[in-house]
């Protein structure tokens, strides 16, 4: 949904820019204090992330694949519409921030921890004519709160989401939805499907007073939907 830096603390940085990252061999340490990220020359990297309130450690090979268009297309038929910020965790070399911002989600914001990634993503807005428009940061993501966003966009590898997932449910507001692409998230209930095979991606709404990602009682069950087209809203 990267090479990593020199940056102390680097918690697992993601390109979910665009398709799942790969997946990687998990090696848990517990008791590791902090963590850091160890530099790769491809764009990928060794990802070591802290599960918060935790005292493991994960290490997990991510490589980075950008989007298709049909996933990017995927990912917005879930969100289009929806008011409050967008985030792309692992936004990569930009694509869906891009294409949030021109369907009419704003503000559009990347998070990346690949630092060639950012500049690319800052070049294409550039270029886009998007500047002052969406924004792009070289952050850690488990510093990052969401604490303000109200739609989010995951392409990660399903080692790693278990530990997303205490981190969204912890975080987002209330209405908030969270779009993962690839994998779903391991316990949560989708209120939407779309997509068949890679180009999968599965909706999840957070509401207080039930389990995060289940639908509102009385929905009914997830919709699984075949194109973008197919969904309403």
């Amino acid at each position: 949904m990267h090479t990593s830096s020199s940056r102390e603390s680097v918690g697992f940085a993601t390109s979910s820019g665009g398709a799942e990252r790969g997946v990687g061999v998990v090696n848990r340490t517990k008791g590791a204090p902090r963590c850091s990220g160890r530099s790769q020359e491809s764009l990928g990297q060794e990802l070591h992330a802290c599960s918060p309130g935790s005292g493991q450690r994960e290490t997990v090979w991510v490589p980075y694949v950008g989007a298709s268009a049909r996933q990017v297309e995927h990912v917005l038929s879930l969100l289009r519409g929806r008011p409050g910020k967008t985030v792309d965790l692992g936004s990569g070399d930009g694509r869906i921030v891009l294409a949030a911002h021109r369907c009419g989600l704003c503000p559009a914001v990347g998070y990346e921890l690949n630092p060639w990634l950012v500049g690319l993503a800052r070049l294409r807005a550039w270029r886009a004519g998007c500047v002052g428009s969406v924004r792009f940061h070289r952050e850690d993501l488990w510093k990052v709160s969401l604490r303000d966003c109200h739609n989010v966009s995951v392409f990660l590898a399903p080692s790693v989401l278990p530990l997303l997932e205490d981190k969204l449910q912890a975080e987002l507001p209330a209405g908030a939805r969270v779009v993962s692409g690839r994998f779903p998230l391991p316990t949560w209930q989708p209120v939407a499907v779309v997509g068949e095979g890679l180009d999968r991606v599965w909706a999840y709404d957070i509401h207080r007073g039930g389990p995060a990602g289940q639908a509102v009682p009385g929905s009914g069950s997830a919709s699984v939907l075949g194109t973008p087209n197919s969904q309403t809203g």
